[in-house]
């Protein structure tokens, strides 16, 4: 058991990441795991800091002292009440008329000598980051330009009496340098607080695990391929009802086919080639948390577009895309292999990867639970970036390819010369959602899976088979279930659809919008709560509504995604009962994380905005 030098609940003086301020802090607790102090900042930030950026009080109180005892212009004066070692201790005094003109031309010289002040003035978007410290550094810049003020006319006092002085030049020079190093430190912390970027808590020992911990992420590893492979077989039978539980199971080696998996692969690959390619403008992400920002080339859309001429290109050549159809549950298993060994292939490298590139959820140092969630927060082969290709690439755009085989397997089974209305808006409405998240590619960079979570089995098998598998479960239902509705139902499933994709859309532009700039004048209606992030917490417009809209406008679409399909079953429905489950354990997790990050201003806003995801309910 280590010793610790400072107990919970002292109050100390601790040292803001990236700088020489220290601030006054709260100790809440300490890991013996990292030998890492968790303090608590005056407006409520929570950071990690290691015991050499912590002082006591009294320490601290008592090394200002001396420091400002044994200031130049002390110094000098005490040096000019000495007698000048090369100065005999008897000899002739001058006069007194001549001690006083001597006097007034030492005044003279010294009011001619410009005395003006050394004043550091920010940019403008350094000023912003101000905003990045607590409340308590505006203090600390003042003293810091006063340093300034007080410091430079005691050295242009000391350069003009040295003209008159009788000391030996070495002295003289020994006191610019101690002078010049303290000015360079305190000139250092105004430079450093004007450049302040906003800090987060560097990477440490992931304490609280999510996802039942380790024997929960252990579970789940297994537990997400059954799924998938139950609601696919599940989909085949004539009757899926829950009460034919469970589904006949086919045999282990028609699961598996080469050809289906050279198929899968060459889709991948094909993704790939298009993601690389020199079209699209390139954007850099949000600070990680060594301050660095990540460059991303923003080009799905145009590799949705020129997926989709490969795609008519086959079928003008009368490739049977109902293919997919055929070998539905193949491709499924194939996925799944894949993401298994990327998953271990992620954990591999980043067991070389430096501490400050591990995901902060993700490095808790029991293998399942990191191999689950993803250690590596972004893992990148030269500037190809793994999980920012996967979040929307193959899988996402696999997904309306899937639904486009299924539609065109419905008419063949069928023989039907037009799909089913049921049909057509189940692709309309999910086509139109993976359209709108290619457009808008560049908000994806603002989200928790980029930010925040690792890459790992859950992202990897997510991305490539339960988006593309589960997603399209609705369509898969529709070939073998066709379900017939009317005109006016599916005008009223399409209003609510559209209202879904708007609440969704407009809340995630209004906040990509204010995240990027505060002050667009376009935002003016806005209003927010000030952070010690330098982040605002909008408390009008959507996200003064509820905490989370966009999370209503998904649940919202979801619904609608799955009305077509009747109500025989509850097969169809598995998704929006798995979508509010999802929403509700993020939303938990982005609760969380604000309260850590925000601290009293997630309160305030909390206190503002009561409800989470539906108004009035929860």
């Amino acid at each position: 058991m280590p010793n610790r030098k400072f107990a919970d609940g002292e109050v100390v003086m601790g040292r803001w990441p990236g700088s020489v301020l220290y601030y006054e802090v709260q100790v809440t607790s300490y890991d013996d795991d990292s030998h890492l102090y968790t303090v608590k900042y005056k407006d409520g930030t929570e950071l990690a800091l290691k015991e050499s950026d912590i002082r006591s009080q009294s320490a601290f109180k008592q090394r200002k002292s001396q420091s400002s005892s044994s200031s130049p212009s002390r110094r000098s004066s005490s040096r000019s009440r000495s007698r000048s070692p090369g100065r005999p201790a008897k000899g002739r005094r001058r006069s007194s008329s001549q001690s006083r003109e001597h006097k007034d031309d030492k005044k003279k010289t010294i009011s001619e000598t410009n005395l003006a002040p050394l004043v550091l003035k920010p940019s403008e978007n350094n000023t912003r980051r101000y905003n990045g410290e607590p409340d308590s550094t505006e203090k600390n810049d003042t003293s810091c330009v006063i340093s300034e003020q007080k410091l430079k006319p005691d050295l242009e006092i000391a350069r003009v009496l040295e003209q008159y002085s009788l000391r030996p030049r070495k002295e003289e020079k020994k006191k610019e340098e101690i002078y010049s190093e303290k000015k360079t430190f305190e000139t250092k912390k105004v430079i450093e607080k004007a450049s302040l970027k906003t800090i987060e808590k560097a990477p440490s020992k992931t304490k609280e695990l999510e996802f039942g911990g380790r024997i929960g992420t252990f579970t789940l590893i297994f537990f997400l391929p059954a799924t998938v492979l139950y609601l696919l077989l599940m989909c085949k039978q004539d009757d899926p009802s829950l009460m034919n539980f469970p589904p006949p199971l086919p045999a282990l080696e028609s699961l598996w086919e080469a050809r289906v998996f050279g198929v899968f692969l060459l889709w991948f690959f094909l993704q790939a080639l298009f993601y690389l390619l020199p079209i699209g403008k390139v954007v850099e992400g949000l600070p990680l948390s060594n301050g660095r920002k990540l460059q991303y080339r923003i080009n799905g859309f145009y590799a949705f577009v020129l997926t989709a001429a490969a795609i008519g290109t086959l079928l003008y050549f009368q490739f049977e895309l109902h293919y997919l159809y055929d070998h539905f549950l193949q491709f499924a298993v194939s996925a799944t292999a894949f993401s298994v060994v990327l998953s271990i292939y992620l954990y591999i490298r980043s067991l070389k990867a430096p501490e400050e590139e591990l995901a902060p959820g993700g490095n808790s140092g029991y293998f399942v639970y990191d191999f689950f969630t993803g250690h590596e927060l972004n893992p990148r082969i030269g500037s190809f970036d793994l999980k920012y290709f996967c979040e929307l690439r193959p899988g996402l755009i696999g997904w309306v390819v899937i639904n486009l085989a299924m539609l065109l397997a419905e008419m063949k089974i069928h023989n039907q010369s037009m799909p089913s209305l049921s049909m057509i808006l189940v692709n309309s409405f999910q086509l139109l959602y993976v359209v709108d998240a290619l457009w808008n590619e560049e908000a994806v960079l603002t989200t928790m899976d980029i930010t925040h979570d690792g890459f790992g089995f859950m992202l990897a098998f997510g991305d490539l088979v339960w988006v593309p598998f589960v997603y399209s479960l609705q369509a898969f239902y529709l070939v073998g279930h066709p379900t017939a509705i009317s005109w006016p139902v599916a005008a009223a499933i399409t209003i609510l659809n559209c209202t879904g994709y708007y609440i969704f859309r407009s809340a995630n532009s209004q906040k990509n919008s204010f995240r990027r700039n505060p002050a667009d004048p376009k935002l003016a209606y806005l209003k927010s709560i000030p952070t010690a992030t330098g982040k605002g917490l909008l408390v009008t417009g959507w996200w003064g509504f509820v905490r989370h809209p966009n999370y209503l406008g998904d649940i919202i679409m979801a619904l609608a995604w799955s009305l077509p399909c009747g109500f025989n079953h509850i097969l169809p429905y598995f998704y929006i009962i798995y979508f509010i489950c999802l929403l509700v354990h993020r939303e938990a997790r982005d609760e969380h994380h604000c309260k850590q990050k925000y601290g009293l201003a997630w309160e305030r806003y909390c206190q503002r905005v009561p409800y989470r995801i539906f108004p009035y309910i929860y």
